[in-house]
């Protein structure tokens, strides 16, 4: 997925009923944090925003009295997306709320699949608010575990009403599901706009920030539900077999694999060769020059259910030249 100074960066915001995300979406819609946003909420009615806000509609387009700009999806995505990008001019960051979505992969999916929308948007993160109180409760939802997969961010909120020690279990259970993502503890969706807006999460801009030994013994084991599995291993990797092994595990594993990303050394290659994946969707590319005195070493992590680590692990080193 490339990217281009036109292109609006998106993010892409879930979690659970109750969670908290309507606040976060209030907050961001009212903070004045220097960014119009535009935010596509999936029926405006229902996620309570204020109504104060709204100066006048437009078919399912909506001017906020603060230079912002609220839609609906009762539509199709694309097409609501495309719609706003007629008025691109009245904004520079694109919010899109999944009320009522249980999987955040299909809208996640549009910026891969549609050569519209990903030319003129990027995916900048996927934040995800999470009840610290009331989690316990749906751990095996499947909308919460998939939440929880697909995030970039998560907003471990209403920290206030439970305990430090369960914080800290808390924190243990979503980072053993999800490797990749940061954790913020909040308190009524409190947080600074340049923690969830404009990160570059998605886009692999900064380096993964990748802690393998996380997933040792003491981290909790739930095999039946989420988790991930990271990967990193020095040597140079031969691309004809690295393309043969992610094909053959997204044939055969995709519906189970949420997110995957990485950093590839890949032999003959001056570049770091960058790559993620959303179910069967899979995107690499060729990034910056390493520099001379970095590190070369392979970064990846894989998050879904059913996986096999030491299969994967094993899959991947037959791929070292």
């Amino acid at each position: 997925m490339t990217t281009n100074f036109s292109q609006i960066p998106v993010t892409v915001l879930t979690g659970y009923l109750g969670a908290g995300k309507t606040t976060l979406l209030n907050r961001i819609l009212t903070h004045e944090h220097g960014k119009k946003v535009a935010v596509i909420v999936n029926e405006f009615g229902e996620v309570g925003i204020d109504h104060k806000l709204v100066v006048n509609a437009d078919e399912e387009i909506f001017e906020m009295n603060n230079g912002c700009i609220c839609c609906t999806v009762r539509g199709d995505l694309i097409r609501i997306i495309t719609n706003l990008m007629r008025r691109r001019d009245k904004f520079d960051h694109l919010v899109i709320e999944t009320t009522g979505l249980a999987d955040p992969a299909p809208v996640i999916q549009t910026f891969f699949v549609d050569e519209d929308v990903s030319a003129k948007t990027k995916l900048d993160a996927v934040v995800t608010v999470v009840d610290a109180k009331h989690i316990s409760q749906h751990w095996d939802a499947e909308e919460a575990q998939e939440q929880i997969a697909f995030a970039d961010i998560i907003l471990l909120n209403k920290t206030d009403l439970v305990s430090e020690s369960e914080l800290i279990d808390l924190e243990q259970r979503i980072k053993s599901m999800n490797l990749m993502c940061k954790i913020y503890r909040t308190q009524n969706s409190e947080i600074e706009m340049d923690a969830v807006l404009g990160v570059g999460a998605f886009q692999l801009d900064r380096a993964l920030q990748i802690d393998p030994e996380f997933l040792g013994e003491d981290a909790h084991e739930h095999d039946d539900t989420v988790k991930s599995v990271a990967i990193v291993e020095e040597g140079e990797l031969y691309l004809p077999k690295v393309n043969a092994w992610i094909s053959a595990l997204l044939r055969e594993q995709g519906v189970d694999i949420f997110r995957m990303k990485g950093i590839l050394n890949i032999k003959g290659v001056e570049e770091r060769f960058v790559f993620q994946g959303v179910h069967m969707l899979f995107d690499a590319n060729r990034d910056r020059l390493w520099q001379p005195n970095e590190h070369r070493k392979n970064e990846l992590v894989f998050i879904g259910r059913n996986l096999d680590p030491e299969k994967l692990k094993a899959d991947f080193l037959a791929c070292i030249y």
